[in-house]
């Protein structure tokens, strides 16, 4: 399946957005700290319900660790100055879906960093900043399980 990593999120609600999308995928999550939250914080564990026991997530120090824990992947880093849209990219399993904490986004040198294997953009109307972080994510995230058939799903 496909990895979500999310660069120093900052809102609980989001990542516990994406814990529930990570058990209903059956996608990765991997979170790069610091962290703007408490991984006992109740919006985190709300935004979650009862999903975080069937979510795979995988907290990482920093974004060495992380990069490490993945080194064969292909990294897309998801930013607004992204040249790919991402419904062009042929996704492949194991591939890592990299977001930008909100509500900065990625830093330039984490989306410019020498693994990342293209920079993706979702469309939006001109004018608009960005999506929410987890709207974004769980787009990208059904656009790969899409490409794929919705494999293992129902």
């Amino acid at each position: 399946m496909f990895r979500v990593m999310l660069f120093e999120p900052r809102i609980a609600g989001n990542t516990g957005s994406l814990i529930r999308v990570s058990a209903a995928t059956g996608c990765e999550l991997h979170l790069v700290e610091p962290l703007g939250f408490g991984l006992s914080e109740p919006k985190l564990r709300r935004a979650g319900l009862d999903y975080h026991d069937l979510a795979h997530v995988v907290v990482h120090p920093g974004f060495d660790e992380a990069l490490a824990a993945v080194p064969d992947a292909r990294i897309f880093a998801f930013t607004v100055a992204g040249s790919t849209r991402h419904d062009n990219i042929a996704y492949q399993a194991g591939d890592v879906l990299l977001f930008g904490p909100e509500p900065t986004g990625l830093p330039a040198e984490v989306a410019h960093h020498p693994r990342v294997s293209d920079r993706a953009r979702i469309p939006m109307l001109a004018g608009r900043r960005s999506l929410n972080l987890a709207n974004a994510a769980t787009i990208a995230v059904y656009e790969a399980w899409r490409q794929h058939g919705f494999a293992g799903g129902s």
